[in-house]
């Protein structure tokens, strides 16, 4: 961003790119490592409306932490190692990408109302405004972008 002063171009400062924030954390798929994961985002949110001014809202907030539970409980019940939690952020959306070391790619199961268990990836692709699946040199990585304003 500049201003035009009598002619001359004056940087203000603010024309220099930011860096979105980044965390990670890496979980051995223990017991509680899925409520610490949803700690970890909780923490994450609350630094992106304090470093980026972000507005959250209780719908985007809650959202985001179903997404993360959902994405870290199938690394945990899927996978035969240790996994790692992702987040990137803006004050307009996150990126929750968690690794794990299954090269299996998950499948998402058409909607059926009767079926129990087994609606996780379902859930994602609708509170997602995008869902990648990608494999990595040591299993996959699986990714959903939230957007935090509507």
């Amino acid at each position: 961003m500049t201003e035009q002063l009598g002619g001359a171009v004056m940087p203000t400062g603010f024309d220099v790119p930011v860096e979105p924030l980044r965390r990670a954390a890496h979980y051995s798929g223990e017991s509680g490592c899925i409520a610490e994961a949803r700690a970890f985002a909780a923490r994450f949110l609350e630094q992106l409306r304090t470093e980026w001014c972000a507005m959250i809202d209780g719908r985007a907030d809650g959202e985001l932490l179903l997404v993360v539970s959902e994405l870290v409980t199938n690394a945990d019940r899927h996978s035969n190692g240790p996994y790692i939690l992702e987040l990137e952020g803006t004050d307009s959306s996150v990126s929750v990408s968690v690794y794990d070391s299954s090269v299996a790619l998950p499948h998402r199961y058409p909607r059926d109302p009767a079926r129990i268990g087994r609606h996780g990836l379902e859930i994602v692709h609708a509170l997602a405004s995008e869902l990648t699946v990608e494999r990595v040199p040591v299993g996959k990585r699986v990714c959903a972008r939230v957007v935090l304003e509507q």
